[in-house]
C-alpha cells in the first residue's frame, strides 16, 4: 500500500477514534462520566445499572479495539504484529472488566482514583498509544540486526 493511502486511512481512523469520544455523552451509557468531571474525590458514586454500563463499555472498547487493531495492520502490514496485538487487546479486556467490577463492587472514597484509571484504560485507546511506538522500535531493531 502506498504511503499516502496509508496516512489517509490511518489519519481517517484517528477520526473515527475522535468521534467515539466526541458523542460518548450520546451514545455510551455511562453515569461515572459526569461522576469523574465533577469533584469526584468529595462525592458519593452514583446509582447506576450495572449490566448496562457493563454492555456499554464493552462494546466501547471494542469499537476503539478494532478501530486500533486496523490502525495497527494498516501502520505496519504484519499479521504476526495483529494477531499478537488481538491476544493482547483480549487480555487486557478481561484484566481491566476484571478490576473494574472489584472496583464497582466494593467501592471507597480511596480506590476512586483506581477506578478513573482502570475505566480509562476501557473506554479509551490507550493501549494503541503503548502499541504503535513498541512496534515501530521492534522494526527497526529487526531491520538493524539483519544489515549486521
Amino acid at each position: 500500500m502506498k504511503k499516502r493511502y496509508k496516512i489517509i486511512l490511518i489519519s481517517f481512523m484517528v477520526l473515527l477514534l475522535a468521534a467515539i469520544r466526541f458523542f460518548e455523552d450520546s451514545l455510551f451509557y455511562d453515569p461515572l462520566i459526569a461522576f469523574f468531571r465533577s469533584d469526584y474525590l468529595l462525592g458519593i458514586i452514583p446509582p447506576m445499572n450495572m449490566a448496562e454500563l457493563m454492555i456499554h463499555l464493552s462494546i466501547r472498547y471494542a469499537l476503539n479495539s478494532a478501530i486500533s487493531l486496523g490502525i495497527i495492520y494498516i501502520a505496519f502490514q504484519n499479521r504476526s504484529m495483529l494477531k499478537f496485538s488481538v491476544i493482547l487487546y483480549a487480555l487486557l479486556y478481561l484484566g481491566a472488566v476484571s478490576a473494574f467490577i472489584f472496583l464497582v463492587l466494593n467501592i471507597e472514597r480511596e480506590h476512586y482514583l483506581a477506578l478513573f484509571y482502570v475505566r480509562r484504560f476501557l473506554i479509551h485507546p490507550l493501549f494503541l498509544l503503548i502499541l504503535l511506538p513498541a512496534f515501530y522500535y521492534y522494526r527497526i531493531s529487526q531491520r538493524t540486526s539483519a544489515t549486521k
